[in-house]
């Protein structure tokens, strides 16, 4: 198995203090930083830019993991992985070369992800398989932190599990992932969990609490609780 990882996504942090929070969140337990970038367009919010990301890069040396909501996102790429990024996933359904987009993201150094709206089928991966690092499940319709988890897709992830093999390939899921459904998560075959909401419910006291709640119901579903 992949080795778990906990992914608190900083658009549930505090704005205000967004540094100062993602500083909090990682030394709380957080294993990544899921950086959620939207623009209005391909999903109806907006979030922040590279410039900002950049800006907070410097509070945490740990990994960067950009989830980029755009569209266009090609002309985008290269502005990020400058920002600070380490991981950078694109939609599949945000334009309409995917294997051009994914290409990009590797030639710049970066680890490449592509993700999947809760209605795209997994199909659409078998063509991309052989250019991807990570592969994102959403669990809700992008643009909104707080949605409910929608059942549907752990059927998903197992299937995009078997079809993943061997391959060193991440699963990450994001949407509605709480302590209460982070063990079926985990036993559907995702490995990396992202968490809005869950993780930053309660302020900064509450973070370590939060994550390791998260991490102990996904690491009892795989048989690793010590």
């Amino acid at each position: 198995m992949r080795p778990l990882q906990i992914c608190p996504s900083i658009l549930s942090a505090d704005f205000a203090a967004l540094g100062e929070d993602v500083r909090a969140v990682m030394a709380a337990g957080g294993d990544i930083v899921h950086v959620d970038i939207m623009d209005g367009h391909f999903v109806p919010n907006i979030s922040f830019g590279p410039d900002v990301m950049k800006s907070i890069r410097k509070v945490t040396d740990k990994v960067f993991d950009v989830h980029l909501m755009i569209s266009p996102v090609d002309p985008y790429i290269e502005a990020f992985a400058r920002g600070g990024a380490d991981v950078i996933t694109v939609h599949a359904e945000a334009g309409p070369h995917l294997h051009r987009s994914l290409q990009a993201i590797r030639a710049l150094g970066k680890r490449a992800g592509v993700s999947l709206n809760p209605a795209t089928p997994e199909s659409v991966l078998e063509y991309v398989m052989d250019d991807v690092d990570l592969i994102l499940v959403m669990t809700v319709n992008p643009g909104f932190g707080g949605q409910k988890f929608i059942p549907s897709g752990l059927e998903k992830l197992r299937r995009i599990r078997q079809m993943i093999g061997d391959r060193p390939i991440d699963l990450e899921v994001d949407g509605g992932v709480t302590a209460d459904n982070a063990g079926a998560i985990a036993a559907a075959g995702a490995n990396w969990l992202v968490a809005g909401s869950a993780v930053f419910k309660g302020g900064p006291s509450a973070y370590a609490s939060n994550i390791e709640a998260i991490r102990r119901a996904a690491l009892a579903a795989r048989g690793e609780l010590v």
